[in-house]
């Protein structure tokens, strides 16, 4: 059975599936800007949404702090850089492969 893991690591900007503690996949992400930085911690996945609106692109993953989630967006130039209100940034077609893979309660750690 499938455990999964994400790792976010801020200073290479990607997102890291991980399953067993063996990287299965990496996506490129864009992060929080220098005054909005992206929290570093131990976080989980609370809650899924399609199509949520606004820049948030195709899907929605809600992480354990409010406010903070792992999204799509509207903007996929921005993918890579230092750009968000704090969020993950991944490009839409990314963002719905990840979300299909892990289940809420799915823990995220966010590494600087």
């Amino acid at each position: 059975m499938p455990t999964y893991r994400i790792i976010v690591d801020l200073s290479d900007r990607q997102l890291y599936l991980l399953d067993k503690d063996i990287v299965v996949r990496g996506f490129p992400v864009g992060v929080g800007a220098m005054l909005t930085q992206t929290p570093t911690g131990e976080y989980s996945i609370v809650n899924k949404q399609a199509n949520p609106g606004g820049p948030y692109g195709a899907f929605w993953m809600g992480l354990s702090k409010p406010h903070y989630g792992i999204h799509g967006t509207n903007n996929p130039a921005s993918i890579g850089k230092q750009v968000s209100l704090g969020c993950i940034r991944m490009y839409n077609e990314d963002v719905l492969e990840l979300s299909e893979i892990v289940p809420v309660g799915t823990r995220v750690t966010i590494r600087p």
